[in-house]
């Protein structure tokens, strides 16, 4: 292994924060997932739209926007807005609020749908009530690039408030912007991650007539995610956000800033093939990893760990697992955290981001639930029943989206 020491112009993950099923925090977010416990639960949800959904299980954020941003505030918000706000601010506290020039601070989040809940919202309330009902912020709240002008706001961000929107790819590729931006000299400070709060009638009816959706077969919800398991058949939904903040080690060291990890390496590329489904030998996921791999000078048996994208599909995780396998071999540890925490779309490159940074520095690697019979298709390591304790010095972590988008990153210990 090659990576082994910072240099000035290393880019490095110096903040974390995350809202997620489990709550408010990076911590109770990793000490479940260490623990085995699952965020998917029975949606309790009403109304006659929810009442035709036929799957209503999910994986939504555990949040009181109204206590954490107040009333007001939180009603001016969409909750995608909302999630992006709470969980940047513990990010920008746990890097030590940099004292960063504004003009030199830029945003950069991810996002697979937007705004939706707001649309739906004020599609309802117009065809009830008409235009005067209507919120004037209706168009800020639905926005795609709502949620990171937000955060711009927040932190007097000038450098510019970017979003990426790439399906499920949205919040790794927003990280792996941060980096571009850092690379070229157009900001110092950025704070990069996803955001996603989609957890609604039509998405869920959507998902589930595409048959992408798990769906029930008995009392316990908990199970339905199973990634890599023979009897996988879809992904639950779930919300949340992650984000980080990215700096170059000089800039870092510099201000006395704790490091957690080097982002040593990224790779992005399209499978120009199918709007929802990936190439069945994951040629397009295997060029995303090697790019990493190649940008941050190691190769494949440098890789200990691998937090794998792995949503429960059949055809989804098979092509990934071939692509891991293909690449770094079967010496590298795998976990899928959506078998804890759903799927959260365009947030979920930026949580499992997070946790791969967190395994990173604890030498931890939570399991993947309901993991009993692993298809004998997959040939790889997969951490199941409990959380296992490895040596990690560099670990990758994939995000696939609807529209053949692959993203990876390459992260070290920092």
């Amino acid at each position: 292994m090659q990576h082994t020491t910072q240099n000035d112009d290393d880019i490095v993950i110096t903040g974390l924060g995350a809202v997620s099923p489990f709550g408010h925090g990076v911590d109770p977010l990793w000490t479940a997932l260490v623990d085995g416990r699952s965020g998917v639960h029975e949606l309790d949800r009403a109304g006659m739209l929810w009442d035709r959904v036929p799957i209503r299980v999910g994986a939504d954020a555990a949040l009181d926007a109204d206590a954490a941003l107040g009333r007001v505030r939180a009603q001016r918000l969409d909750r995608s807005q909302q999630l992006a706000l709470v969980a940047s601010g513990e990010a920008w506290a746990d890097a030590g609020r940099p004292g960063v020039d504004p003009e030199r601070l830029a945003v950069v989040l991810g996002t697979g749908i937007g705004g939706i809940e707001t649309l739906l919202d004020a599609h309802d309330e117009l065809g009830r009530n008409g235009a005067r009902r209507v919120s004037p912020r209706t168009v800020p709240m639905l926005m795609a690039n709502g949620a990171a002008a937000q955060v711009s706001i927040e932190l007097d961000a000038r450098a510019g408030a970017y979003t990426t929107v790439s399906a499920c790819a949205s919040g790794a590729e927003a990280i792996a912007m941060a980096a571009r931006l850092l690379r070229t000299g157009e900001a110092d400070v950025v704070v990069a991650g996803g955001t996603e709060a989609a957890v609604t009638p039509v998405t869920m009816a959507s998902f589930a007539q595409s048959q992408a959706l798990a769906k029930p077969d008995g009392d316990d919800p908990t199970t339905l995610s199973r990634p890599f398991d023979r009897g996988r058949r879809g992904f639950v939904l779930g919300e949340g956000a992650g984000i980080v903040v990215v700096e170059r080690a000089a800039h870092a060291r510099a201000r006395g800033a704790r490091v957690h990890a080097v982002l040593a390496g990224w790779g992005i590329t399209a499978d120009a093939f199918h709007i929802t489904a990936p190439r069945g030998d994951g040629s397009g996921q295997e060029r995303a990893m090697t790019q990493a791999l190649r940008m941050g000078g190691l190769r494949g048996g440098d890789v200990d760990h691998v937090n794998a994208h792995a949503t429960g599909t059949p055809v989804g995780d098979a092509s990934e697992a071939a692509a891991i396998a293909r690449v770094v071999g079967r010496g590298a540890v795998v976990t899928a955290p959506k078998s804890a925490v759903g799927h959260l779309f365009g947030a979920a490159g930026a949580v499992e981001t997070i946790l791969t940074v967190r395994s990173l520095e604890t030498g931890v690697v939570p399991p993947t639930l309901n993991l009993e019979h692993q298809d004998p298709a997959i040939d790889l390591d997969v951490v199941s029943g409990t959380a296992r304790t490895v040596l990690l010095r560099a670990a990758l972590t994939n995000s696939f989206g609807f529209g053949g988008q692959n993203a990876s990153l390459l992260l070290t210990r920092g």
